[in-house]
């Protein structure tokens, strides 16, 4: 129990933040109401420390809570073993990309009924006051992201990524007065069930065809008897269901609606948070479906501790499987990059960026793992691009969030959201408009940036694994990208601002501008000196694992199926 315990510090850490949050929030003090994202932010720093120092992986270690040894063997005991070197990395990158979004969520609720306490105008009231339930909801959605990365069960990962989503649809509803909001919640919600029962459904015909919910027992099936019909149409479908979390095409038509009806900062948190659950569920499903971690080269037992069939690197997912993903792909990339330019709304554009984005980290999950170099393994693509995407999007929304006109008739700030709001920004608003250049043009993955080193190893491993024709779209995408991309940096950067338009003003709040200035510093330092992240990214897909030696944690060498050669466990 303490051995699976340990998967589990991290959020558990998340979960008492939230109820310290939740009272915190509803104080009649202000002082303390002001103290509610300060002590959310502790919270996920303690939860960043955990997961650095406590969440077991392929590699040997002594959890410094309970003094558990973590080994292969208790590894596979105690969670998955298709990506287990995932967990560590992905929680890390979520708590670290995690303290940005929250920083730039800063008054997106309560801020005109905060001002008319503090003038006397009102008495505080615990049913007006939004912020308890809204950080809340934030640790909540993150608390749910960190339990998709450790998930070994299908029950486990459709609770764990509706734990993600269903706070993300409040947050969208109150982030801000207007009746967009509420319009673009209610699309969001329902849009969300729809998916949410499609993979769910999905995961129950793969139960009905194997028998088990366990993640490392399904691999086990499939590896000895092959996919049969039914467990393969749920493997479609759930596979389509989590298109709707990244906002795969054709589960996309909610993504711009949304992202221009939320607030800013919100929809910067739809655009990480969601996508990242999406694609660590779609990593396991194809791990357990066609490629997966080397069982029998990490040297683990499973399964009433017989040795692991062994699946060789980088087998091919099977044809069905590769085929969905190939055309919405494709599909993705296009009809992202094309409706973007379409665009009179800095959001929406963004937005359909987002839906291209998910098109091009596909082509990784299609390439696969690949042993002993990020180049060439798709899954380290995919981990890495996460991360950068992460940084680089929220710094692009952090620049549209630091700016706001004067407050209409609900009395709320009014968001910058048309192309002509970018002009001149460099020089009236420099923060803003710089931040909105260097991160632009790391989104169109300009070298040196960040978007540079991210989208390259997803051509690279697309080539080892035989996509051209993947790759070539790919390419053509990229090109169709430079359009908008290059006007959100030029039109801040080399046209003179509006002198008739209605004036900006930067908004009173300095963590969003701190966030934006972290990730604009974040996309240049990352992408001149990130290869510790690289190099992570490719541990945690598996890329090159580091074993235990000890006779009990190794087990037999050879598989007892025959499924292939001996293999020699690896050494740093």
């Amino acid at each position: 129990m303490t051995e699976r315990l340990a998967f589990l510090w991290p959020e558990i850490a998340l979960f008492l933040t939230t109820c310290v949050v939740m009272v915190l929030g509803l104080s009649r003090s202000a002082g303390t109401r002001r103290a509610t994202p300060v002590v959310a932010g502790l919270g996920v720093l303690v939860s960043l420390y955990l997961a650095i120092a406590t969440t077991p992986g392929t590699t040997p270690g002594v959890c410094p809570i309970t003094g558990t040894r973590f080994t292969p063997a208790a590894t596979a005991a105690s969670g998955q073993l298709l990506l287990p070197d995932m967990v560590p990395y992905a929680k890390t990158v979520i708590a670290g990309v995690g303290l940005l979004l929250l920083m730039l969520l800063a008054g997106v609720v309560d801020r005109s009924e905060e001002a008319q306490i503090a003038s006397g105008k009102r008495v505080f009231d615990p049913l007006r006051s939004n912020a308890a339930e809204f950080y809340s909801f934030y640790l909540f959605s993150l608390t749910g992201l960190m339990l998709c990365a450790g998930a070994d069960d299908l029950v486990w990962l459709f609770l764990a990524l509706e734990l993600t989503s269903l706070p993300t649809y409040i947050m969208v509803t109150v982030s801000t007065a207007r009746n967009a909001s509420r319009e673009a919640g209610v699309k969001y919600f329902f849009l969300g069930a729809l998916g949410a029962a499609m993979f769910l459904y999905g995961f129950a015909l793969i139960y009905g065809g194997t028998g088990t919910t366990r993640l490392n027992e399904i691999a086990m099936i499939f590896r000895e008897q092959g996919i049969g019909t039914l467990p393969m149409a749920g493997v479609l479908l759930a596979l389509l269901g989590m298109g709707f979390k990244i906002a795969a095409v054709p589960m996309h038509f909610y993504t711009a609606d949304v992202y221009q009806g939320a607030a800013s900062p919100v929809s910067a948190f739809l655009a990480f948070v969601p996508k990242t659950a999406g694609f660590l569920g779609i990593l396991l499903l194809c791990a357990t479906a066609g490629w997966s971690y080397d069982f029998a080269g990490s040297g683990s037992r499973l399964l009433s501790g017989e040795a692991a069939v062994q699946t060789p690197w980088g087998s091919r997912l099977p044809e069905q499987v590769r085929l969905l993903l190939w055309v919405v792909a494709a599909l993705t990339m296009t009809v992202g990059n094309v409706l973007a330019i379409l665009q009179g709304s800095v959001k929406r554009t963004l937005a359909y960026s987002s839906i291209a984005h998910s098109g091009y980290m596909l082509v990784g999950v299609i390439a696969g793992p690949a042993d002993g170099s990020f180049a060439r393994s798709g899954v380290a693509a995919v981990l890495f691009y996460l991360a950068a995407y992460g940084v680089m999007n929220t710094g692009a929304f952090a620049a549209i969030a630091m700016l706001e006109r004067s407050p209409g008739r609900d009395g709320e700030a009014r968001e910058i959201d048309s192309w002509d709001d970018l002009r001149g920004l460099c020089a009236t608003h420099p923060r803003a408009g710089w931040t909105l250049v260097v991160c632009a043009l790391s989104l169109l993955g300009l070298p040196p940036l960040l978007g540079f080193f991210g989208k390259l190893p997803l051509f690279t491993s697309g080539i080892h694994a035989g996509e051209i024709v993947l790759v070539v779209v790919l390419g053509v995408n990229s090109a169709i990208a430079a359009f908008y991309y290059l006007r959100l940096a030029f039109l801040p950067l080399t046209e003179p601002a509006d002198t008739t338009a209605e004036p900006v003003a930067a908004a009173p709040f300095r963590s969003r501008s701190l966030a934006g200035l972290l990730a604009a510093a974040g996309v240049i330092v990352i992408g001149i000196a990130g290869g510790w992240l690289m190099r992570a990214s490719e541990t945690a897909s598996g890329g090159k694992p580091v074993v235990d030696d000890t006779p009990e944690a190794i087990g037999p060498a050879t598989p007892p199926h025959g499924g292939g050669p001996a293999v020699t466990p690896r050494h740093e």
